[in-house]
């Protein structure tokens, strides 16, 4: 696997790749350390931290570690219906959860979570006009999975596995997965009664408010729980091989800086710093702009408590976001991690690097291998299907949905004449990024990908990319200067 590596001082080797540091010679970036030919896979990077859009997940139920699609298609698709029948909107959510324990539809014991799931969620849009509903017992067999579709067995789909902590909104595709998440990051993030957090009701909060405002206030809080538990087993590791507990009243930066190293791969530059400057403002006082940020978002971590008690606008949003989390997880000696100027750091590392999470639907696949069977079987099946295929209209199709922090992507520079592209094959049914060659690449070549549309017009490019702190000078913009 291309994402297997280990660190080598400043050079991180990757079996057929390499990330250089920044030099005199050549800019930090991914190298080749072999030959790739056209539609060559490059690269499958895990991804670091990554969160499903709130507005995705009645549209999709995957795993929260992983990403893949769970449970079946019949759940994949009666769970949305069933939704959909209650009317819900993209921020009914308090609405959404009443309908939910109130309805009277027979859900089975097991698939109740996954319904409880969604009173914790934002919902997509509500059912288009274009949409021919179904009978609402279909849909309910189809959710309690006592209705079983024709060659649904063809595209079987990963059991559903609860949260270790016991909430009802992160659900896996296996054990593993669930162990995994819960050791790296839920421990701390999540909501049930086995939550590791200082306060469930603080972290509902925080939660509720990246809802409301930017979801990438979720990732920014799994980076910094992901810090925290890694500096516990870090510290725990360190005890063990010296025998004995060892107490300490101060900050232990050089374990702190440890746990901290995996998220270090990632350019970083504070939120202050990346947002675009607003139209009204000149160049020549951007300087003075981002300051005022800076100094602003200061003054709400200031007021403490009664920040939740204000409106803040968007630039401000990171502030009071900080401000609930550091309320639910606050951890005394990874006390740095709380501070204003790490956070703006790790949200300016998400919009620079992100890169959008997605998995294809299987209910997609499912649909369209029903419309390729024979006309001799094809008729009989969609007496049962395409009822089915009509309520769900135009959305039979939607995949999942998200935002990623990939560690090894995060290295790789633009160009708006890449060698490599971030594509998802017909095998690629989970989150992790895949870059593909686009032409052939030599060993020593740096691998580029592109940060934006690069078939944009020349100033239109700069100014796009200008919100990434840099001009470009690839070749293709040389040629058109």
């Amino acid at each position: 696997m291309c994402n297997e590596f280990r660190k080598d001082g400043s050079v991180v080797l990757v079996r057929s790749l390499k990330v250089n540091p920044k030099d005199i010679l050549r800019p930090k970036g991914v190298y080749a350390e072999t030959d790739f030919k056209e539609e060559q896979l490059v690269l499958k990077d895990q991804m670091l931290a990554g969160a499903q859009h709130s507005s995705n997940k009645v549209d999709c139920l995957v795993c929260s570690y992983c990403f893949c699609f769970i449970g079946s298609i019949e759940l994949q698709i009666g769970r949305k219906l069933y939704l959909e029948q209650l009317g819900v909107s993209p921020h009914d959510e308090c609405r959404m959860q009443k309908d939910c324990y109130n309805s009277d539809a027979s859900v089975e014991e097991d698939d109740s979570d996954v319904e409880d799931q969604q009173a914790s969620g934002e919902c997509s849009s509500s059912p288009s006009k274009d949409k021919i509903s179904l009978p609402k017992d279909v849909v309910e067999s189809l959710f309690n999975g006592e209705m079983q579709l024709p060659y649904s067995e063809k595209f079987s789909l990963p059991p559903i596995v609860s949260c270790p902590g016991g909430c009802k909104e992160n659900y896996y595709c296996s054990k593993s997965c669930a162990e995994a998440d819960w050791e790296s990051f839920h421990s701390l993030l999540c909501t049930g009664e086995g939550s590791k957090s200082l306060s469930s009701k603080a972290l509902q909060k925080f939660i509720e408010h990246a809802n409301d405002t930017n979801d990438i206030f979720l990732l920014a809080a799994k980076v910094i729980s992901f810090t925290i538990l890694r500096h516990k087993k870090l510290k725990e590791s360190r005890h063990e091989g010296k025998g004995k507990q060892v107490i300490s009243e101060s900050i232990d930066f050089s374990l702190l800086g440890e746990a901290w190293k995996p998220v270090s791969m990632g350019y970083k530059r504070r939120w202050w710093d990346c947002i675009a400057l607003p139209a009204d403002v000149d160049g020549s006082d951007e300087a003075s702009f981002r300051m005022q940020m800076k100094e602003l978002a200061l003054t709400v971590i200031l007021l403490g408590p009664d920040v939740t008690c204000l409106r803040f606008p968007p630039s401000l949003q990171s502030a009071e976001s900080l401000q609930l989390l550091k309320e639910a997880i606050f951890d005394e000696e990874c006390q740095p991690l709380f501070s204003l100027e790490i956070y703006g750091n790790i949200i300016g590392m998400f919009e620079l690097n992100n890169l959008d999470l997605v998995v294809e639907s299987p209910v997609e696949d499912y649909f369209l291998y029903i419309d390729d069977l024979p006309l001799s079987e094809k008729g009989e099946v969609e007496q049962t299907t395409k009822p089915i295929l009509d309520a769900l209209g135009d959305d039979y199709s939607i995949c999942c949905q998200g935002t990623a922090f990939f560690p090894l992507q995060s290295c790789m520079n633009h160009s708006c004449r890449p060698n490599a592209k971030a594509f998802k094959r017909e095998e690629d049914r989970d989150g992790q990024a895949t870059i593909i060659a686009l032409q052939p690449i030599a060993k020593g070549e740096e691998i580029t990908i592109s940060y934006i549309d690069e078939d944009l017009p020349f100033e239109e490019r700069q100014a796009l990319l200008a919100d990434y702190g840099f001009r470009c000078g690839c070749s293709k913009c040389l040629e058109e200067t």
